[in-house]
């Protein structure tokens, strides 16, 4: 699981790579439009991962430190 969610974090950063070169040939406006988009997106994927969190925290063995 957490191995899927990395990839999807570094094909997150490609996208994102992407776009920021893309956006050297686009209108301000665009440029901003799609930054807040990032914005939005970004912060409901943590908002999302925070409350996951919480819900996982359960499962945590804390006397060995850590997730196993």
């Amino acid at each position: 699981m957490e191995g899927r969610l990395m990839l999807f974090l570094v094909g997150a950063l490609l996208v994102l790579g992407v776009v920021l070169g893309a956006v050297a040939h686009v209108p301000v406006p665009v440029s901003v439009v799609a930054g807040l988009a990032i914005a939005l997106w970004l912060a409901v994927f943590a908002a999302r991962e925070h409350f996951a969190g919480h819900r996982r925290s359960g499962r945590l063995d804390h006397d060995r430190g850590g997730l196993r």
